[in-house]
C-alpha cells in the first residue's frame, strides 16, 4: 500500500486568480509551458490525491473548468490577492484539509506533496507552510477548514498576507533547500522561458 493512502483525504486548491501583471496581464495559469498550460501540469500532479480539486480563477472560467471539479472566484472584481482565493477555497472544500498550490510552480512533484501531507499530520491542528531556505512559501501550504473563521477574521481586519495569517495560526514549516528546483516560480516571461 502506498504510504500516502494512509493519509486523511484532502481537498486541493490551485490558485490561478491573479492579475498576471508580471506576465503583461496574461492569465498565468493558461500560459503554455512545454506544450501545455501551466494549470494542466499542476492538475495532473495533484489529481491522484483528491476527489475535490478546486481552482480559484477570476476569468476564463470555461477553460479552467476542464481541469477542476469546481471553480471558485474572489468576492470582489479587483484581484484582491491570493488570500481571497484561499478563503474561497476553504469555504468550498469538502474535506477537512485544503492543500494549496499556486499555478506557476509546475516542478512540484509527488515527493514534495507527500512530504507536505505527512509533515502536516505530525501537528494536525496546525497549518503547514513550505519554507525554502530562510523564506516562507505561503502559497504552498495545507490549511484546515477549522481555521476558516480565523482566516476570515484576519481578512475582515484588513490583513492580505497569507504568510502573516498562517504564521499567526502557528504554521509549522516543511523545510526545503534554498534552491529547490521543484519550487521554481515561473511568474515572469523570462523565468518561464528558461
Amino acid at each position: 500500500m502506498n504510504p500516502a493512502d494512509t493519509l486523511p483525504p484532502c481537498s486541493v486548491l490551485l490558485l490561478a486568480g491573479g492579475r498576471g501583471q508580471r506576465m503583461g496581464g496574461r492569465d498565468k495559469g493558461l500560459i503554455d509551458w512545454h506544450g501545455r498550460p501551466l494549470i494542466e501540469h499542476l492538475q495532473q500532479r495533484v489529481r491522484p490525491l483528491t476527489d475535490d480539486l478546486i481552482i480559484s480563477c477570476n476569468r476564463n472560467y470555461p477553460r479552467y473548468a476542464a481541469f477542476a471539479d469546481r471553480l471558485v472566484h474572489d468576492d470582489s472584481s479587483d484581484f484582491p490577492g491570493p488570500l481571497a482565493g484561499i478563503l474561497a477555497g476553504l469555504a468550498a472544500a469538502r474535506h477537512p484539509l485544503l492543500l494549496v498550490l499556486p499555478c506557476d510552480v509546475p516542478g512540484v512533484d509527488e515527493a514534495l506533496l507527500d512530504a507536505m501531507r505527512h509533515a502536516q499530520q505530525t501537528h494536525p491542528t496546525q497549518p503547514l507552510m513550505v519554507r525554502q531556505g530562510e523564506f516562507w512559501e505561503p502559497l504552498l501550504c495545507i490549511v484546515g477548514k477549522v481555521h476558516q473563521p480565523l482566516v476570515r477574521q484576519a481578512w475582515d481586519a484588513g490583513e492580505r498576507s497569507p504568510r502573516k495569517v498562517l504564521l499567526a495560526l502557528n504554521a509549522q514549516p516543511l523545510q526545503c533547500a534554498e534552491n529547490d528546483p521543484r519550487l521554481a516560480n515561473f511568474n515572469t516571461p523570462q523565468l518561464l522561458g528558461r
